[in-house]
């Protein structure tokens, strides 16, 4: 291919886009959802699983590859690819979100950020040229500048701060970027809620060239409102003709609403995470296996679920199974990989087929038939995407 990325947008609905992003290692349609295998593995799912339930596209995390099996292991044997006999694309974080995750583990100056390892107490200290240099040795299709990243509840001047250099480290990262030719690299921008902040650093990443672009420093405990505005403001501004990836967002009803607002990627752990506790991602809102009330339900989790889990087992089934056997995480897991996948799938088809309000629509009136009502900040984000709700 003449470029790394390569990206058409197949049909639109107001900011909304149903696309094909072409990579190294095959195309993916978008809006997607990468799952997260923030160790060069997934918890408790198999790659040939993943492969079997049509994921294009997988998240790794270069500060823990760093560790182990570390970046130079990875370069000998021909990369993260190879190492996990994955033949879809991946993207690796830079590093940058341990900033926030392992705080109190990390001192942040203006040459990079030093961790104290949670394995072993030894340090760390990851500049943007090293960031990049292990990503180049994991050989992901995509990678992503290291930022400077703080809490998004953060206020001035330590946002603004982190803002700007994340900037300057920019510049460092695309110096120390030494395979353009099959790697993309993604700027990210930030400015936690602040509109003007987030102008700035819209303004100083526009101007470097770039295939694609990421909005970080959200999905951190701030207002739904200033979220969603959030969002709206950084797709406005961001090329119409490059994909946009919203880090860390990954709730069913962020990726529908925010897909709405012209977001292209998203990632988060939240599917595999909150499936070690029991809890399965349904149309009608997440359902509780370890509950009571399951042992007597002789139903799958969802009617007409193609996953493994929902073709051979019951909820009663997987209740008895959920105290005494790790097995019903992983099959648990695997529903929620595939709920979040097919959502993906069946939302760029209802963009194509012209259908995108009638999607959205039913997919809120049955995520919130329970809540019996559509929060207003919802209302509000699609108004703005001008995809009309019909309050329950």
């Amino acid at each position: 291919m003449a470029k790394p990325l390569e990206f058409t947008i197949l049909a639109t609905h107001n900011f909304a886009r149903a696309s094909i992003m072409r990579l190294p290692h095959g195309e993916v349609k978008t809006p997607v959802y990468m799952p997260v295998g923030t160790k060069g593995a997934m918890k408790g799912v198999t790659y040939q699983e993943m492969d079997d339930m049509g994921c294009k596209l997988l998240l790794a995390n270069t500060y823990h590859l760093a560790y182990k099996p570390s970046g130079d292991l990875l370069e000998k044997i021909g990369g993260l690819h190879k190492f996990i006999n994955w033949k879809n694309n991946i993207l690796t974080d830079s590093g940058g979100f341990q900033m926030v995750s392992l705080s109190q583990l990390s001192e942040v100056t203006e040459d990079g950020v030093t961790f104290e390892s949670p394995y072993d107490k030894s340090t760390m200290h990851l500049r943007p040229e090293d960031s990049i240099h292990t990503q180049n040795q994991i050989g992901a299709d995509i990678i992503m500048a290291l930022d400077d990243v703080v809490r998004t509840t953060t206020v001035r001047p330590r946002m603004k701060e982190a803002s700007e250099r994340t900037t300057r480290w920019l510049d460092r990262d695309i110096a120390a970027h030494r395979r353009k030719n099959d790697q993309n690299l993604f700027p990210i921008v930030q400015g936690g809620v602040d509109p003007n902040l987030r102008e700035q650093s819209l303004n100083d990443l526009i101007q470097r060239e770039a295939n694609g672009y990421a909005i970080g420093g959200l999905a951190g405990g701030e207002d739904k409102f200033d979220f969603w505005k959030t969002v709206a403001q950084c797709t406005a501004k961001l090329p119409n003709d490059k994909p946009r990836y919203l880090m860390g967002v990954g709730y069913p009803v962020d990726v529908v609403v925010c897909s709405c607002l012209g977001v292209d990627m998203f990632d988060c752990v939240f599917s595999t995470r909150t499936a070690r506790f029991g809890t399965a991602f349904t149309d009608y809102g997440f359902l509780k296996i370890k509950n009571h009330q399951a042992a007597n339900i002789f139903q799958p989790i969802q009617d007409k679920c193609q996953c493994q889990a929902c073709k051979s087992y019951t909820q009663s089934y997987l209740h008895y199974l959920i105290a005494k056997e790790e097995v019903a995480c992983h099959l648990i897991s695997i529903h929620n990989l595939n709920y979040l996948i097919q959502l993906m799938l069946n939302l760029h088809q209802s963009i194509i087929n012209g259908k995108l309000i009638e999607f959205v629509n039913e997919f809120l009136r049955k995520w919130y038939k329970k809540e019996g009502q559509i929060p207003q900040w919802i209302i509000e984000a699609l108004d703005h995407a001008k995809i009309p709700v019909q309050q329950i």
